[in-house]
């Protein structure tokens, strides 16, 4: 890394949140330490970051409350949830609000480094193969890859980092079965299961982003994969 990579951690146990911090430092992370999330939120109002790393049960404001709130102000900036909550509605309502991935607790400093490596490397790749500035047509709609964007019906949408990566994906693909598996190897990392609750749910959204156009649409093939129908 040209510059060390700055991550908001956000966490109310003090041994912890002491360790944590302290190893992340060691590993080459600036990192900016909150207890709780009213102070967390003042923070990224103040300065950009590269990473947020959020407790889900804070004080004064919880870390999916914290979390919909950056979403509003930075829709691509990778947020990792750390929880003692294990149930699946509680991790598929922190994916829907725009969280990236979840840790659960305890965990290893070596596993959070990882995702945090993993999230950081992802962030800096550009969505589809097209060199330069490429206006690529799917139905009635303009995608800009480069810009992240999607333009059509009379709108135009600003898609986060993920939705246009995985659109571009689907289109280099048109018409063409893709297996779940591959999509999220290439844009999660992993094929674990809430890898792939959140794939559905960023499908459901290019679905909505799309439905304008009746030729166009994002075919589910049971237990296979997605297809992007065009025509």
């Amino acid at each position: 890394m040209d510059r060390k990579a700055c991550i908001l951690y956000v966490e109310d146990d003090v041994t912890l949140s002491f360790v944590t911090r302290e190893n992340l430092e060691l590993k080459g992370y600036a990192v900016d330490f909150c207890e709780d999330g009213l102070t967390a939120l003042e923070k990224i109002a103040e300065r950009r970051y590269d990473l947020c790393i959020l407790d889900v049960m804070l004080p004064k404001m919880d870390g999916f409350t914290l979390a919909a709130r950056i979403r509003e102000k930075d829709l691509e900036i990778p947020i990792l949830f750390l929880t003692a909550r294990t149930t699946r509605e509680d991790k598929i309502h922190g994916l829907k609000i725009g969280g990236d991935d979840y840790i659960t607790k305890p965990f290893s400093i070596e596993e959070l480094v990882l995702k945090i490596e993993i999230f950081l490397k992802r962030s800096k790749i550009s969505p589809g193969k097209d060199p330069g500035h490429v206006i690529q047509l799917i139905g009635n709609f303009e995608f800009d890859g480069a810009n992240q964007s999607l333009k059509g019906g009379g709108q135009q949408h600003t898609l986060t980092h993920r939705e246009s990566v995985l659109l571009a994906l689907l289109l280099e693909h048109k018409n063409t079965i893709l297996p779940r598996e591959e999509i999220l190897l290439k844009i999660w990392g992993n094929d674990h299961f809430f890898s792939s609750r959140s794939l559905d749910v960023f499908i459901s959204r290019l679905r909505k982003l799309l439905k304008s156009d009746p030729d166009v649409r994002i075919e589910n093939i049971h237990n296979v994969g997605y297809r992007l129908r065009t025509g």
